[in-house]
């Protein structure tokens, strides 16, 4: 098998994996072992929980006890009600309670604090984890499923975990304790309490299979409508431009239809098991009730007296605290259902390889630990960098290539403009200089170091990619600056801003730096969320910039200012552009022109239009245009 295609059957086996989450036929137990295997905390001073747990439900059987033996001892036996054996087992009984009530509340504090540790832990290793994820393999899944990933399936496992778990603990030693007493006072009518439940346990676990597979459905379509409803959201300017609102409305309804559809694919197993939990109940006690009677009237023949009043009225207090655990263990397995499908889909995220690794050892999102460094990891020389591709080829997962052998070497210091048609390949070979995306075959070199062997702490502080829509957060002017350079001053960045030759824009922001930028930089023109990129970067003071049509989308006006600023930026740095307008292709040092996905021409402004090829066309297409404007 040759790099490529590992590499590439590596991508499709990432997008199948953050797509379907952690394998469907895997076991629950098994999930919920790796997941607590990703969460140490939850374990942390488990054994001090149990113990409460045990305490709080040994608790509850102090009340048939009492209960039996204040009618056998302190009302029946006696000639005369007995009042001491009566108040001295309530006051015994009352303190129990109070212990048991002081430990439960203990027990649920530490619970719900260590499980929600945990959990955020989880969260970070998966948020982390999916910003280790290429560009292409975040791009399989829509950005609101993958946010509900962290959110809303993580909020599913925290509910489980804060509550379910140590109650399925809880009503597991519930339903021993009162087995052991039940035996204790009569093991046949304990005998014949089990017998009516077994029919029901088997049942139960029919229903627990239908309801974890409905929730594994649940879980995919609650992902599936937050993702609709973040596109609708982030879209909504162009939603009405189109007139097209109640379109995306109606999708959005589909979507949540469909999370209703499947939370009542759920309902009706689940319904069941109440049913279950109910009817047996009424039979056991009606069976307790009847045998009892005959066993203490002697009607089988086997002697008078097995079981006294006081007895007989403590098994049906007993029968209540066994159903209880039955029927609450119903609910709880099936809020462990829905804690596992949501466990699958954070495993399915911790599960799908970063394929754009980091040669320093990135962070394992299973034990959130740094990985050892690659043997032949190195850091990019000192001084300016050339850039270079060998042999350079790329193909998504699923169509065909898209790059094909490109060969090409860009001096330091120099400054190249890309040209080509839509769907060249422009953006990809841009992604892959600066190691957003690996590449099928062949090498990009920096500085004469192959990038995939370059620690990203020395990659991204050296070489910087300014996209094409200039992505802004919802901060202000000042504060996107500083995630070119954190911790930069005020007079860092006015300076930086002046030397761009921007220092008259910045003076006719409302606010200067303190401007707010709105949600996405929407408060900006596109051309001023550009200029804050460029002006980001420039703080950044990178070796290399290449820059995806920085300026494709804005007027004239704003182009001119732009050209400046790029000038600036550019000016004694190795320098990449997608030029979309030709101007900044006129200005270049050399240009490259792809044409669906090949390196057809390669040379100066002057030399090409010379030759008369792709370039020439393109350059006087974009002339003729200018000059009828």
């Amino acid at each position: 098998m040759n790099a490529a295609t590992a590499q590439q059957e590596e991508r499709t086996r990432a997008s199948a994996s953050l797509q379907s989450g952690a394998a469907a036929d895997e076991g629950a137990i098994s999930t919920i072992r790796r997941g607590l295997s990703l969460t140490p905390d939850a374990l942390r001073g488990i054994w001090i929980t149990l113990l409460l747990a045990v305490i709080a439900t040994a608790g509850k059987i102090v009340v048939p006890i009492a209960v039996q033996r204040v009618l056998d001892d302190g009302i029946i036996a006696p000639p005369q009600p007995d009042m001491g054996v009566i108040a001295g087992t309530t006051a015994l009984a009352a303190l129990v309670l109070l212990v048991t009530a002081v430990s439960n509340v203990i027990m649920n504090r530490r619970l719900f604090r260590t499980s929600e540790t945990a959990l955020a832990t989880l969260r970070e290793r998966a948020f982390r984890h999916i910003h280790d994820l290429s560009l292409l393999t975040q791009g399989t899944e829509q950005r609101g499923a993958l946010v509900s990933r962290v959110t809303s399936d993580v909020d599913t496992v925290s509910q489980f975990m804060s509550f379910g778990g140590i109650m399925l603990v809880v009503m597991s030693l519930q339903l021993v304790l009162a087995t052991g007493v039940m035996l204790a006072y009569s093991w046949p009518l304990a005998l014949v309490v089990w017998i009516a439940y077994i029919p029901m346990f088997w049942m139960m676990g029919l229903l627990q299979k239908r309801i974890r597979a409905r929730y594994q459905g649940v879980r995919k379509a609650v992902g599936g409508m937050l993702g609709s409803v973040s596109e609708s959201l982030v879209g909504a300017a162009t939603l009405r431009a189109y007139g097209i609102t109640d379109r995306a409305h109606d999708g959005n309804a589909e979507r949540m239809l469909e999370v209703r559809d499947n939370q009542y694919s759920v309902l009706k197993p689940m319904s069941w098991s109440f049913v279950l939990s109910e009817l047996f109940d009424g039979i056991s006690t009606a069976v307790v009730i009847v045998v009892g009677i005959y066993l203490g009237t002697g009607f089988f023949g086997i002697g008078e007296d097995m079981i006294t009043a006081g007895q007989l009225v403590a098994f049906i207090f007993l029968v209540s605290l066994f159903n209880q655990p039955v029927r609450m263990g119903a609910e709880m397995l099936s809020e462990a259902q829905n804690a596992v499908a949501g466990w699958r889909r954070v495993l399915g995220v911790l599960d799908t390889p970063a394929d754009v690794s980091d040669p320093a050892g990135g962070m394992d999102p299973r034990t959130g630990r740094r990985g050892a460094p690659r043997p032949d990891a190195q850091v990019l020389p000192e001084g300016p960098l050339a850039l270079e591709t060998r042999g350079l080829r790329y193909r998504y997962p699923t169509g065909p290539e898209v790059l094909h052998g490109i060969d090409v070497l860009l001096p330091a210091g120099s400054h190249t403009a890309i040209v080509g048609e839509t769907g060249s390949g422009k953006t990809t070979f841009a992604k892959l200089l600066t190691r957003m995306m690996d590449p099928a075959d062949g090498a990009v070199l920096i500085g004469g170091v192959e990038v995939d062997r370059v620690p990203f702490a020395s990659l991204r502080s050296r070489v910087v990619m300014v996209p094409q829509d200039g992505f802004l957060f919802d901060a202000t002017v000042g504060e996107n600056l500083q995630y070119g350079r954190p911790g930069a001053s005020s007079e860092q960045m006015r300076a930086a801003i002046h030397e761009l030759g921007l220092g008259g824009w910045l003076a006719g922001l409302p606010r200067g730096l303190d401007t707010p930028v709105g949600q996405r930089g929407e408060a900006l023109s596109a051309g001023e969320r550009q200029l804050v990129s460029l002006a980001r970067a420039y703080l950044a003071d990178p070796d290399v910039i290449v820059l995806d049509e920085a300026t494709s989308a804005v007027d004239p006006a704003a182009d001119v200012r732009l050209q400046h600023a790029i000038e600036g930026l550019a000016r004694g740095r190795t320098t990449v552009t997608i030029a979309h307008r030709l101007s900044t292709a006129e200005r270049a040092d050399q240009i490259l022109v792809l044409d669906r996905g090949a390196l057809v021409e390669h040379g100066t402004h002057a030399q090409l239009v010379e030759i008369g090829g792709i370039y020439a066309g393109l350059h006087g297409s974009w002339v003729a245009h200018r000059q009828e404007r």
